[in-house]
């Protein structure tokens, strides 16, 4: 089942070319799968859903800004499983965790958005280490945001400095790049205002949520920019405050959009293929959207759907045949 969503979406996303300067056009669709999570601070609830990670467990954990847990689930029934972190200001407690990733050996890096820490967690989610600080200076971060992993370095996004750190796995600071010093609506090409998230594809390729410029912009794993998409607007192809990405396994690109309630979906040159939601908070319904991530294995797509408290799970369904 999980094999034909994949492939099914594969050639859905051709389909949609194949026929855009046709009479009828197939749209990709989806439908939900499942939905977990409930206001409050108790165990599996929230109350300020950010950011996703998986686990080599076939876990999803998630991270809640609000009453600072860091939440484990099992990413193919929802079901709570563990939580740590928590307020405070002990080595393992929290303030506000955001970006959350794992390293291939297991080790959970957290961006703190309050503190400017990153703390490491093992396996087990005990504390082992934390690094950098709040800052504008080299090595420091000001409001970090949902970061991602490759070939051993730490990419933070941060929407304070408008710029995205990189870090060696033991907390080492390499470099940075995307601040300009412009940080006014439509910057420059590669410089960025307020930038929400930066994560790879599966062939290393940094997208990156422009969240105030209303677009995404592409980079190589050195901080080169490649190309951007995206404009001010709702209409097909454009984006107002794109915050989370994903990307499934042909690398086509999933942009939750806090303004627009929705996510869109782009081919991983920029051209855009669909989108799916509206504001509410029935099933498919959205309040200012966050992070989402999308399981390649299984074409599931995880959205952080923040006002209402939850988290929303879809897949590819079969396509609808309309006039062009």
């Amino acid at each position: 089942m999980f094999a034909s969503a994949r492939c099914g979406f594969a050639a859905l996303a051709a389909t949609t070319s194949l026929f855009a300067a046709s009479a009828v056009l197939a749209q990709p669709t989806f439908e939900h799968v499942m939905t977990f999570g409930s206001e409050g601070d108790g165990e599996g609830q929230f109350q300020y859903v950010e950011d996703f990670a998986f686990d080599a467990a076939g876990n999803i954990l998630v991270t809640d800004a609000a009453h600072a847990y860091v939440q484990v689930f099992d990413k193919t029934t929802g079901v709570f499983k563990a939580r740590f972190g928590g307020k405070g200001f002990e080595d393992g407690s929290l303030t506000k965790p955001e970006g959350i990733s794992i390293a291939d050996d297991g080790r959970i890096f957290i961006a703190d958005y309050d503190t400017g820490e990153v703390k490491v967690y093992d396996a087990g989610y005990e504390w082992l280490s934390t690094f950098s600080e709040y800052g504008s200076e080299a090595g420091q971060n000001f409001k970090s945001e949902f970061t991602d992993i490759r070939d051993g370095k730490y990419y933070m996004p941060e929407a304070g400095n408008h710029r995205v750190n990189v870090f060696d796995l033991d907390g080492n600071f390499l470099y940075m790049f995307g601040d300009g010093g412009n940080i006014e609506p439509d910057a420059a090409e590669g410089l960025l205002n307020n930038p929400e998230s930066a994560k790879f594809n599966s062939e290393g390729t940094l997208y990156v949520a422009d969240l105030k410029n209303d677009r995404v912009q592409v980079y190589d794993a050195d901080g080169n920019f490649i190309f951007g998409f995206g404009s001010t607007g709702s209409g097909d192809g454009e984006l107002v405050s794109p915050a989370g990405i994903g990307f499934d396994a042909d690398d086509n690109v999933y942009v939750s959009e806090i303004g627009n309630d929705r996510v869109s979906v782009f081919d991983k040159d920029g051209n855009f293929i669909t989108a799916f939601g509206e504001t509410g908070d029935g099933v498919m319904q959205f309040g200012n959207l966050h992070g989402l991530t999308v399981d390649a294995s299984t074409g599931y797509i995880y959205v952080a759907d923040t006002a209402n408290n939850r988290v929303q799970v879809f897949k590819p369904s079969e396509a609808v045949v309309v006039s062009n």
